[in-house]
């Protein structure tokens, strides 16, 4: 019975480190509470862009956890298409006062055939600190350095050659076959701040160490990425975007001190990376191997 008080203690040492490990992970940016990889995976699920709004504001989804403005209650989220042709630019925006809202992030959307299409999400810099492309995916996160050179080792079963992705062809997911109807017209929300849906009701925001582990499931089907594939949704965005003084104002420390910290732990992976692909080259004799894996660039797959 003496080894009970041990086991007791031992169990609480355990989740005292995971608590621990959840807050060094927190970057500390707004974009810590709100799940890029979740809103891919809701848009995946939704119907269209109108039941994509509200399953992205939903509290039993663990998408979003944002509270802009600071007044203790979660940020409405609405949905806004910018579109050309069969060009879309699904833009997730808060309005952050009367008078200010706040782009969290763009679902970019092309399609490139008569039944392919590609997508993107691509989190705001204001939000996360830097642009953060994420897309769906089994092969795990890319990473490369700045300069294009052969990608650092990542988490995915790519290995070094994380730069030859499979690409998913999104164009069977309802919402995509919905916007590509004939008789679509571009979804606006008619939300505005103090003006919400009647089945909406905002909450305390989570803990970081809370919300974190909610939405880690939806990390297994999605990828951060290096590459910005959509170019020409991107190019319709672009003179939209929308940015809050506020915003910036309040996450000015923050950003600054997160875009420190990211540069030291880019310098430290990429030469982490330029050592281990040496090494390969050194077990490849001449270095000529081509180390595509029988992976081809950007093929195709039906999501």
């Amino acid at each position: 019975m003496k080894f009970k008080p041990l086991i007791t203690a031992f169990a609480g040492l355990l989740l005292t480190a995971f608590s621990v490990k959840a807050q060094t992970d927190s970057t500390g940016m707004p974009g810590d509470n709100f799940s890029l990889q979740g809103a891919l995976e809701m848009f995946r699920q939704s119907s269209s862009p109108e039941d994509f709004e509200k399953m992205i504001n939903s509290q039993d989804k663990n998408v979003n956890n944002l509270d802009l403005n600071g007044d203790g209650e979660t940020d409405y989220i609405k949905v806004i298409d910018k579109s050309e042709g069969n060009v879309h630019a699904f833009v997730l925006q808060v309005a952050v006062s009367e008078t200010e809202s706040q782009d969290i992030a763009v679902i970019e959307l092309e399609k490139t055939g008569d039944t392919t299409a590609i997508l993107q999400i691509i989190g705001d810099e204001d939000i996360y600190g830097e642009q953060v492309i994420v897309e769906a995916s089994d092969e795990g996160d890319e990473i490369s350095d700045d300069n294009g050179n052969d990608p650092v080792p990542g988490n995915g079963p790519a290995g070094f050659f994380e730069n030859y992705r499979i690409v998913i062809n999104v164009f069977y997911w309802p919402s995509v076959r919905f916007v590509y109807r004939p008789a679509y017209v571009p979804w606006v929300s008619p939300w505005r701040w103090r003006h919400y849906p009647g089945w909406w009701r905002p909450w305390r925001p989570l803990a970081w160490h809370v919300f974190h582990p909610r939405r880690l499931h939806y990390h297994r089907h999605c990828a951060v990425v290096r590459t910005h594939r959509v170019v020409v949704a991107h190019r319709v965005y672009a003179p939209h975007r929308v940015a809050s003084v506020t915003v910036r104002t309040r996450t000015t420390v923050v950003r600054n001190n997160y875009r420190v910290t990211r540069v030291n732990r880019r310098t430290i992976n990429v030469n982490r990376g330029n050592n281990m692909n040496n090494q390969r080259r050194g077990n490849n004799g001449n270095g000529n191997g081509d180390g595509n894996n029988g992976r081809g660039k950007g093929k195709g797959k039906r999501g």
